[in-house]
């Protein structure tokens, strides 16, 4: 990277964008769409495919990246969320994975350039995102078998390793394991890229967020905030962080645990509050501003955006937000036990 992202983060507080499915859904998209010319013959259906979009409509993903920088993100994610042989599988698409990856982490880099190229006083950068699969590496999706796996830590280290190398080959300047429910599922993917970084002989920052799933403030594997802080702990992340499940209002105690306890940088992307009957999301840009700016104010964060339901109208208030605090000082030193 021409800029130094630690030393940018000492500075101020930076801006993730928002949702991706949120926005290609505004495109009301058909079958052909997904299809393009390259999958016109597939045997199997593509709709709902969104990380296919990368390769069959890019002028729509590359739209949407512009759109959030426009709006004052200074990381774009990659429109890799389902991008790996494992969640490809759904759609037999698991010849394409690399090339999921690398068109999408290409699209973001090149608009990353052209607007850090208008305002070098605020570089861009891409995040390759990398998603928690659709499948849970601790727990057994068989009731009656309890010891039962749908997938082995090997097999998600294979398929997070092809993704990493796709999404780097395509230009993203850090690695984000996002979503995760299964801290057993992050371990894989954090030790593929470890894998990655040894063989290229150089590192990337990597960030890690997981979500909680309910009020219980558990992971969906039956971690509380702090364990899987621990859990990860030994890697030598950029952030950590909570993203998507809660909105900012039911998110704020966790991430207070996390900027407490975590020698890293935090980082929080909450959905725009909780999904209604429809699973819309109804919280407003200034609804969620708000409930945001408490987070900066109480110097919970160095990293904020939105998950589901978040648009460049809610980015552009956050990013406002954030202008006006300062980061979260990182104390490298900050040990989870002293800190209890």
């Amino acid at each position: 990277m021409a800029y130094d992202i630690q030393d940018i983060l000492k500075e101020r507080i930076l801006v993730l964008d928002g949702a991706m499915g949120t926005m290609i859904q505004r495109h009301t998209l058909e079958e052909e769409d997904f299809r393009g010319e390259r999958f016109k013959d597939h045997t199997h259906p593509l709709k709902g495919n969104n990380d296919l979009l990368s390769i069959t409509r890019p002028d729509i993903i590359k739209e949407i990246h512009a759109l959030y920088y426009e709006a004052g993100a200074d990381f774009a994610e990659t429109n890799t969320f389902s991008g790996t042989t494992i969640a490809q599988a759904d759609y037999h698409l698991e010849e394409a994975v690399y090339d999921i990856n690398y068109q999408s982490a290409k699209i973001a880099r090149e608009v990353a350039d052209e607007f850090t190229e208008r305002e070098p006083h605020k570089p861009r950068f891409v995040i390759g995102a990398m998603g928690p699969t659709n499948r849970t590496a601790s727990l057994s999706p068989d009731v009656n078998d309890p010891g039962f796996r749908a997938v082995s830590f090997d097999d998600l280290r294979v398929a997070y390793k092809q993704q990493a190398e796709a999404l780097l080959d395509g230009g993203a300047d850090i690695l984000l394991v996002e979503t995760v429910f299964d801290t057993l599922n992050a371990k894989a993917a954090v030790f593929a890229i470890e894998e990655v970084f040894e063989e290229r002989d150089k590192k990337w920052p990597v960030m890690v967020s997981g979500t909680i799933t309910d009020a219980s403030g558990r992971t969906l594997s039956g971690q509380t905030t702090e364990a899987f802080l621990v859990s990860l702990s030994h890697v030598p992340l950029l952030s950590i962080g909570l993203n998507c499940a809660l909105g900012a209002e039911q998110l704020r105690p966790y991430i207070q645990t996390l900027s407490k306890k975590a020698p890293f940088h935090v980082s929080a992307h909450p959905n725009a509050g909780l999904p209604n009957e429809f699973g819309e999301y109804d919280q407003s840009p200034e609804e969620m501003a708000e409930l945001i700016d408490g987070f900066l104010a109480d110097n919970f964060l160095n990293i904020v955006g939105g998950c589901c339901g978040t648009t460049p109208d809610h980015i552009r208030l956050i990013a406002e937000a954030a202008t006006k605090h300062k980061p979260r000082v990182l104390d490298s030193q900050l040990s989870i036990v002293d800190s209890q």
